[in-house]
């Protein structure tokens, strides 16, 4: 294991960076393809050993499951930017207006120096390793602080990095959360984070502090609307997908669903039957991973006990009825009637339970999610387009997919990020290197300009010209 990073070291690391910076103003498509490549070579590598770490540190998840929701997301990732670099680095001409002609006008797209990545447990590789591509491919120095939480994928993670990267180029910083507040006090250039709204908003304070501009990744209560023009076995399946990915630890995962009012018995046996058919069984099986830790599997079994109490109906999927839970591996379930003003229905649940909540019209369907903060994805199942289009125009979110689960994160040409209390600024594609490039406007001033027709003193020349300009404006 990697020693945790001391004040000293951490300090002086940046410093490091921030003077390379400095000194490189300009970073060359060839420096930029290079670290890339080398990043991409780390990640094919060591893809096995790096799902390996994954695994010890959940305790139970499949090198499978790292292999396409972490390293496959990272390839696709990778191999987008790879190609499109080049384009996203040419300067973009812009028109001129015609007062300011004959002058000519672009935007210099630029590195903004060193970026600041918190990268989250959830999805450890991905989620660390994705913004550090976009950074590098903007051509900024990167510092990464990886979870705590996951501390073997994050010593290889570092040794990797070391081995592969020079420290004012790419390094990897490890530590509790005491580290994690005096690196997001830093003064970066940006700062990249990802993880609950709650943090996130400590990491905004601290950045705050020197300026800093952010981009926070966040979650909340995501939610799903099943139309009663849906197909209830075809969209069952689909959400339980999206929800039981990483059991449910996933910031875009359903946090909970709308039915129509009396389907709510008929969604909960489709549910069921797309479980058994995903995951023929919960305890033991490599696919259905474990709950991070025994803390966050304590605070599920809690919300779950306090709806049940409060007069919730629980229907628990894949474990016989009064089984004891024999590890952390956490059988799906479904709460119907769940209490307003709940937990469960309050905060962001990050785990296999998913409320089911009726819904009259669609209407209240749409006033329910607008009483809310603004979720980080939306989620709608049906076949008619009118209601379909209601709810497009008529909620703030994220990101939507129509009719499936979590599948927007994975186009490179949409930007990912969050709204509201779900976050600000978004990644992926284009929009991650924008976000992390500075777009530097410039004016080219022509020999020929006349300018000095605006100049004082102002007389008769100047409210001819200004005459005129108002009638063409």
């Amino acid at each position: 294991m990697t020693p945790n990073t001391d004040s000293t070291t951490l300090h002086a690391l940046f410093a490091a960076q921030h003077q390379a910076s400095r000194a490189q103003i300009e970073v060359p498509l060839t420096l930029r393809r290079d670290r890339l490549l080398r990043m991409r070579t780390l990640i094919n590598e060591n893809g096995s050993a790096l799902a390996q770490a994954v695994q010890a540190d959940f305790g139970v998840r499949s090198p499978q499951l790292t292999e396409i929701a972490d390293l496959f997301v990272l390839r696709t990732l990778m191999s987008h930017t790879l190609k499109s670099l080049a384009r996203w680095m040419k300067p973009v001409k812009v028109s001129t207006p015609l007062y300011l002609q004959p002058a000519h006008a672009y935007l210099q797209r630029q590195p903004l120096g060193v970026v600041g990545v918190v990268s989250p447990w959830n999805y450890p590789v991905q989620l660390a390793l994705g913004p550090v591509i976009t950074a590098l491919a903007a051509g900024n120095r990167v510092m990464l602080k990886p979870s705590e939480l996951t501390p073997e994928t994050s010593a290889l993670m570092a040794s990797l990095i070391e081995k592969a990267f020079a420290p004012d180029e790419l390094c990897v910083v490890q530590g509790d959360g005491a580290l994690a507040a005096e690196f997001s006090g830093l003064p970066f250039d940006h700062l990249f984070f990802t993880g609950s709204t709650a943090v996130g908003r400590i990491v905004a304070r601290a950045a705050a502090a020197n300026l800093t501009p952010t981009t926070l990744e966040l979650g909340g209560k995501s939610p799903c609307i099943v139309d009663a023009s849906c197909d209830l076995e075809a969209a069952a399946i689909k959400i339980a997908h999206g929800k039981l990915l990483n059991a449910g630890q996933t910031c875009i995962a359903p946090d909970y669903v709308m039915v129509p009012k009396g389907q709510e018995a008929a969604f909960g046996d489709a549910f069921a039957r797309a479980v058994h058919t995903l995951f023929p069984a919960i305890e033991g099986n490599a696919d259905y991973a474990a709950i991070i830790s025994p803390r966050h599997h304590a605070r599920l079994q809690a919300m779950l006990a306090a709806a049940e109490g409060e007069g919730a109906r629980v229907q628990v999927i894949g474990r016989p009825a009064g089984a004891p839970a024999v590890s952390r591996q956490m059988p799906p379930a479904l709460v119907f009637g769940a209490a307003a003003g709940s937990k469960l229905l309050d905060e962001e649940i990050f785990g296999p339970i998913l409320p089911v909540l009726p819904y009259d019209s669609l209407d209240e369907a749409i006033a329910y999610i607008n009483a809310r903060p603004r979720p980080l994805a939306l989620y709608w199942f049906g076949t008619d387009t009118h209601a379909r289009d209601a709810v497009l125009a008529r909620t703030v979110s994220g990101g939507v997919t129509i009719n499936d689960t979590l599948m927007h994160i994975a186009h490179e040409n949409l930007p990912f990020g969050g709204v509201g209390d779900s976050g600000w600024g978004s990644y992926h594609g284009e929009a991650g290197f924008l976000r992390l490039t500075q777009q530097k406007p410039v004016l080219v001033q022509s020999k020929w300009a006349r300018g000095d027709l605006f100049y004082p003193p102002y007389g008769k020349r100047f409210d001819q010209v200004m005459g005129l300009l108002k009638r063409w404006l």
